[in-house]
């Protein structure tokens, strides 16, 4: 393994008690650790960097994402994958105009973020991001594009052909 390459697993799910305003609640946390080559003074160590994403289906995919990248050689979802795991505040937020301004007709756009209403789209062309505003998706279908989320478009084109990454 090269320090690029990553193997992940799911260690289970912790509860938590905390007490907010008095009260205490349970809250259920799904710690997904990954483990990765790094390279430091006494050669190559396996370290691990925690994860602390507490949405089940944003783990599912990007567990997803690394798993189809290594099954298809398509490094664009080791891409996305990584993208998907840094913080929510580093995420893209891209408006439509933007998307027309870069995408051709025979694309697919794919935002490791969320879609936002700014513009206008005057070509039919599919997008595929995390979420859309509600504008954003109806302009989209306006213009007679196709919305789509990220497991989707894995499903349809495991290889990662003629998709363009905004954001």
């Amino acid at each position: 393994m090269n320090s690029n390459q990553y193997k992940s697993e799911q260690i289970g799910v912790n509860r938590k008690e905390t007490d907010v305003n008095g009260k205490k609640q349970d809250i259920n946390l799904i710690n997904t650790t990954l483990f990765s080559y790094h390279p430091s003074t006494l050669g190559n160590q396996l370290m691990a960097r925690r994860i602390e994403k507490t949405n089940p289906a944003l783990i599912t995919l990007i567990k997803e994402l690394k798993k189809t990248a290594y099954e298809n050689k398509a490094p664009i979802w080791k891409d996305i994958a990584e993208r998907l795991e840094k913080p929510l505040r580093n995420w893209p937020e891209v408006n439509l105009n933007r998307i027309d301004m870069y995408i051709h007709e025979k694309e697919t756009a794919l935002i490791p973020g969320k879609v936002l209403s700014t513009g206008k789209l005057t070509k039919k062309v599919s997008i595929a991001a995390w979420t859309f505003s509600e504008k954003a998706h109806e302009k989209i279908k306006k213009a007679g594009g196709k919305t789509l989320t990220i497991e989707e478009l894995v499903k349809h084109n495991p290889k990662g052909k003629d998709i363009r990454i905004l954001g």
